[in-house]
């Protein structure tokens, strides 16, 4: 017997449409699903920044149990509402950036070379790919001197978009006010001591 088609998910504020539009790109078969390996990609388009590691999360949490390799939207969805309005996979201010940078420069000289460099994202903690880095290197390796003045790449990467986390707030705000505009719920023997006075 053929399955029944899934009624399509409609966002119920700007958080959720945002995510759903991002999900969307990459769900080429148009029934709310996509590969597990594109999970990485949404994530950033959105404006978040997770490690390997917690792109497996976001995976595990979301993945499909009958069909693993997919995550469907309807997992994928109330999981990633969650995970911005708490800002999981917020990415890193300029001030943490360049505390980084500074970290490395040793001699204090404002650049990093690309040697230098290099090691650092290939090797150390959670290395990059050799063509994540490659592409990493057309927006930070300074044409003229060859190496990596790190204050004006910061200035590059900070024009990530954002507004996917502002959203979250608008929603966790609201919520929050809803919440506490809503009559308080009391517990059965506070009503039962209150009766008896």
């Amino acid at each position: 017997m053929a399955r029944k088609e899934e009624p399509k998910i409609q966002p119920n504020n700007d958080l959720e449409k945002k995510i759903i539009e991002a999900f969307e790109v990459f769900d080429h078969s148009g029934k709310q699903v996509v590969d597990v390996r594109e999970i990485g990609t949404i994530l950033r388009s959105l404006g978040c920044c997770p490690t390997e590691a917690e792109i497996q999360e976001v995976i595990l949490a979301t993945e499909n149990k009958e069909a693993s390799g997919n995550v469907p939207l309807v997992n994928f969805l109330p999981y990633m509402c969650k995970a911005m309005t708490e800002h999981r996979y917020y990415p890193a201010s300029a001030e943490m950036l360049l505390a980084a940078f500074r970290y490395f420069d040793k001699e204090n000289r404002g650049y990093l070379t690309k040697e230098k460099f290099a090691q650092l994202m290939l090797q150390e903690g959670e290395p990059f790919t050799q063509e994540e880095f490659e592409e990493m290197m057309q927006t930070a390796l300074d044409p003229v001197t060859d190496t990596i003045i790190y204050e004006y790449y910061i200035n590059q990467l900070m024009v990530a978009p954002k507004d996917v986390y502002d959203k979250a707030d608008e929603i966790e705000l609201e919520r929050k006010r809803k919440e506490a505009a809503a009559p308080k719920k009391r517990r059965a023997s506070s009503l039962l001591r209150a009766a008896q006075l």
